[in-house]
């Protein structure tokens, strides 16, 4: 099987991944002393919780104590958390819901062993609480009602990864207004025929040298250097360096040699996790993975690898 093949195949699944969510109103919200029924959903995994806000206004509608309250006032949180709406559900996930990754075939790990698979399961459908009242403008920003802040937190987003790519971002600012259109309306339908004409036009523009890969970590706050530190619950450490594609000896960058560099107290190898391990999709990213191909094939819809730092037992 060829790379490209493989790129091709990785990509299929990485867009098929999904979570089941089960989504209930919280009590103070609620005008009835009963909970009132959850919402189902099974989500993208690379999508975002404010494409749901409509969607979840109108289920709920009928049990809310004010009834006239619009989409925007309503957040999402696990076990007090609440939820960013520019983070994508998998990143969300792998952050918070305590669930066990998938380790690779040939992966030593010690808790590698047939009751993962009945670990996740145990964290799954993801419970997740929907407020329409009390929201933490603190630690998020309102959305409106017409999701045009969602869009323009998704655009700005992909600029940034543009402009790490390129040195320029013109690729992005360049898109016809009719390819920006496709594109947001493959992320918003979750359309993979929509989406990856117009992505594969970011990845891969014509007659420019790739420069730098987008690549963010996300630490725990017990993980950070700032831990003594008072923090909100859920709260964390974002960590984002330069990243070129080649090591000054010409070799690929790989996971490990970026984690290294960024993070040499929780990654003092290159080749083997001690203290930690990076997680991208629910999966432990092995450390000679490429960080190149892993953008090409498995980046998120905004052109970002966002990996969730984890640390071992």
């Amino acid at each position: 099987m060829s790379s490209r093949d493989v790129t091709n195949r990785l990509r299929e699944r990485v867009w098929n991944g999904s979570i089941p969510l089960e989504i209930r109103l919280h009590k103070g919200d609620c005008r009835t002393y009963d909970d009132s029924d959850p919402y189902m959903i099974q989500f993208p995994r690379l999508s975002y919780l404010g494409l749901l806000i409509h969607k979840l206004h109108a289920f709920f509608l009928a049990n809310l104590i004010y009834p006239d309250i619009q989409p925007s006032e309503l957040w999402l949180s696990y076990e007090g958390v609440p939820l960013k709406w520019h983070y994508p559900l998998g990143l969300l996930y792998d952050l918070y819901s305590g669930a066990e990754p998938a380790y690779p075939p040939d992966s030593t790990s010690p808790t590698q062993k047939h009751e993962t698979t009945e670990e996740e399961r145990s964290h799954l459908p993801w419970r997740l609480t929907v407020h329409f009242s009390e929201y933490p403008n603190e630690q998020l920003v309102r959305l409106d009602d017409e999701d045009k802040l969602m869009h323009d937190l998704y655009f700005n987003s992909v600029k940034e990864a543009d402009y790490l790519r390129t040195g320029t971002g013109k690729t992005v600012m360049f898109l016809s207004k009719e390819d920006s259109t496709q594109l947001w309306e493959g992320v918003r339908k979750h359309d993979f025929g929509l989406f990856s004409p117009i992505n594969q036009k970011l990845l891969n523009p014509q007659g420019v040298n790739l420069r730098h890969l987008p690549v963010r970590l996300y630490l725990p706050h017990a993980a950070s250097d700032n831990s003594q530190q008072e923090m909100a619950p859920g709260s964390l450490r974002v960590v984002q360096s330069l990243v070129p594609a080649n090591l000054s000896s010409r070799q690929p960058q790989t996971i490990g040699t970026a984690l290294n560099q960024i993070l040499p107290s929780l990654f003092p190898s290159r080749r083997s996790p001690l203290l930690a391990q990076a997680v991208l999709h629910g999966a432990v990213l092995p450390l000679n993975a490429s960080v190149e191909e892993l953008v090409r094939a498995t980046a998120y819809l905004d052109g970002w690898l966002h990996i969730a730092v984890v640390m071992m037992a």
